[in-house]
Order: C-alpha cells, then structure tokens, then sequence
C-alpha cells in the first residue's frame, strides 16, 4: 500500500498586491508558466483555445497539457479539469496525468494585511507501484511550489 499512498503538500505565500491582480496573473497562462519557470512549462489544451477559466466547463477535461522540462522536453501531461471555480478567489482542478493516478491541485486567493495570501494545497496519488516514491515525490512537489511562491511573489514585488 506505501507505493500508493496519496499525499497533500500545502504552501501559502503573501504577494504584495491586491487579490484582483494577483488573481490576473494566476490564472493567465503566461503567468503560469513564469511561475514554473525555468524548471518547466506547461502547454495549454489545444481544445481550450479561445477559452479563460471562468469559461471552462466545470467537471468536464478541458484537453491535454504537456509538461516540458526546462519548458522544451516533455515528459508528463495533464488531463486538466476545473472542477470548482470561485473567480477571483480559488479554484480546483483534478486531473489524471501520465504520472499520476490523480492529481488535484485548489488554489485560494485571501485578502490580508499588506496584499494576498496564495495557498496551494496539491494532493497526488502517483501511478508507479514504486515504494517510497509518493515521499520523495511530496518533496519534489512542495519544493516546486515553494520555487512557484518566490517567483509570483519578485512578479509582484519588481
């Protein structure tokens, strides 16, 4: 059972900005991917073209989004599916990916003194029947999003 064990990392940031425009830029794809940045990038759905959040079906998946290492060499995709959405506060995605029996990653955006606290909650099962993996993968995960917080949060601050 310990290879399939599903995890939760939780992080939180306060970005010096307003909840409306921290929420503009997390939400937007070129703000995704400058979060993730250089680490990785992520392509959005061809089938979302033409689509922003609060237009996206909820409960139903948008399309594939391909993960590329060092934003050129992919090696996951996500089968990304909103299914709640509060805009301009939170949403929650849960999704397959290659790597991951399920992926579901809920944002929450919170006024608070001096601008906006970020929390991101990722919970993950992965797919590999590997012992110990679903650790060192919370480890990877929570470190990526730590990257994620310092780099929306020098957006905000440059």
């Amino acid at each position: 059972m310990g290879w399939s064990m599903t995890r939760t990392v939780r992080n939180h940031v306060t970005i010096p900005a307003d909840a409306a425009a921290v929420w503009g830029r997390v939400v937007d794809p070129e703000g995704i991917n400058d979060e993730m940045r250089p680490w990785m990038t992520m392509s959005m759905p061809i089938e979302a073209s033409g689509l922003t959040l609060e237009s996206v079906p909820l409960g139903r998946p948008v399309g594939r989004a391909w993960l590329r290492l060092f934003g050129l060499i992919p090696f996951d995709f996500d089968h990304v599916t909103i299914v709640e959405l509060e805009p301009g506060r939170r949403f929650l995605e849960r999704s397959t990916m290659l790597s991951m029996r399920l992926w579901e990653h809920e944002r929450t955006l919170t006024p608070v003194a001096g601008g906006t606290q970020v929390s991101d909650r990722v919970t993950f099962r992965p797919r590999l029947p590997v012992p110990g993996l679903a650790a060192v993968l919370a480890s990877v995960v929570d470190a990526f999003f730590k990257h994620r917080h310092r780099r929306l949060k020098k957006y905000f601050t440059e």
